[in-house]
């Protein structure tokens, strides 16, 4: 990876050489928090694909959700991407025609600074990360954006954690931002989602191994980490989706009433299901970066110290594009009309109709091509026989 100064940096144009989906990383600097605090020297992991136009009029902003990385399609590496059938040539999000960048938040494990990053001192933050918000990840990413030479997004657009935070673009810097997208998102955290947030934060912190955030040296806290991803994995799927896979099913024949001692019982399918969500996550993430993600995202209220929630969506100069999905437990689709009526003018609130539950913003993006063409995107191709992403 390439570490960039914290200089004017224009791809595609008069900077580095652009390379689709290829990971760079800039230094912005120091970062004021905002509970006070400061990040003496951070460095943002990004990606980026198509070129950036003359007048810079073409930028697009993609903001991953809470264990997303900011690889969002396919690029030089052919790795697959989280939205690819989003964003890319020919598709809605057209890399022939918009510069598309997305960024690795703030605290995160995708290259960017966060709890295993290493502090002034050599040695990884951990414990010492301090807490960061939803806006302190936005004000980073104006950072970076000033050092990429955008002044004013085509569009900010993002699902679930991504839709957050491309809130608060509109929010921080209206004029900034010409189009927003906010999909399976909300205002603000509720309590129900807030308590599904903290009993995964706490199954993180009560793993002996977890240390107080500060075990780069030894084990990881693993199992705490599988447990968080088993209790978000549910809230991510719907029990409609649940029952018609699984079901009552043993896993391999296995029969849950085999046993006179419960540790030596089968399991049932959807249990299998479970320990396989939680063991890709266990390999791929770091668990302080899902605790410093996940209070982050507890935190978010676009209402905070704006007044009313009315208030705070009234500085608005954006044009909005809101979406939900029918079946999503996490993200009710009453708060996306919530959003949709407190912002200025008349803002529909389009709907993905999918059995999976919150996971069909990513799998079932699709189905909002025609929406989003027609709202920000109208000279977008159509791509042809291109199938649907999977998680």
């Amino acid at each position: 990876m390439t570490t960039y100064p914290a200089a004017p940096l224009h791809p595609g144009v008069d900077g580095p050489p652009s390379g689709d989906g290829l990971l760079r990383i800039a230094s912005i600097g120091p970062l004021a928090l905002e509970t006070g605090g400061e990040l003496p020297d951070v460095q943002l992991a990004f990606e980026t694909w198509g070129r950036l136009d003359a007048d810079r009029s073409n930028a697009v902003l993609v903001q991953h959700a809470l264990t997303g990385s900011s690889h969002v399609a396919r690029g030089a590496s052919e790795e697959e991407g989280w939205w690819d059938s989003l964003v890319g040539p020919g598709r809605t999000v057209d890399t022939d025609r918009y510069f598309v960048v997305s960024v690795n938040m703030l605290g995160g494990c995708y290259g960017s600074t966060g709890p295993a990053s290493l502090a002034p001192d050599g040695t990884p933050w951990g414990s010492r990360f301090p807490f960061v918000t939803i806006r302190d990840s936005v004000r980073a990413e104006g950072l970076l954006a000033d050092h990429l030479g955008i002044d004013r997004w085509h569009s900010v657009l993002g699902g679930s954690m991504g839709g957050a935070r491309a809130l608060e673009w509109a929010l921080m810097y209206p004029q900034r931002v010409e189009r927003c997208a906010v999909i399976a998102c909300t205002a603000a955290s509720s309590a129900e989602q807030i308590a599904f947030a903290q009993a995964q934060v706490q199954a993180i912190r009560l793993d002996p191994a977890y240390r107080g955030g500060d075990y780069y040296d030894g084990p990881h806290p693993s199992a705490g980490l599988g447990i968080a991803r088993r209790i978000a994995h549910i809230t991510y799927r719907s029990e409609r989706e649940l029952q018609a896979r699984f079901g009552r099913a043993e896993q391999d024949a296995e029969q849950p009433f085999g046993s006179v001692l419960p540790a030596d019982r089968g399991r049932y399918q959807v249990e299998s299901y479970l320990d396989h969500q939680a063991d890709k996550l266990v390999d791929r993430f770091d668990a302080n970066s899902y605790v410093i993600l996940t209070e982050a995202l507890m935190s978010h209220d676009a209402a905070r110290d704006r007044g009313s929630l009315e208030d705070a969506l009234a500085t608005a100069a954006s044009e909005f594009f809101i979406a939900a999905v029918d079946t999503d437990r996490l993200y009710l689709p009453e708060q996306s009309v919530r959003l949709a009526s407190g912002l200025p003018g008349e803002v529909p609130v389009h709907r993905i109709s999918s059995p999976v539950g919150h996971d069909a913003f990513l799998t079932q993006i699709h189905q909002l091509d025609d929406q989003l063409r027609g709202a920000f995107y109208p000279t977008a191709q159509v791509p042809v026989g291109f199938p649907p992403a999977d998680t």
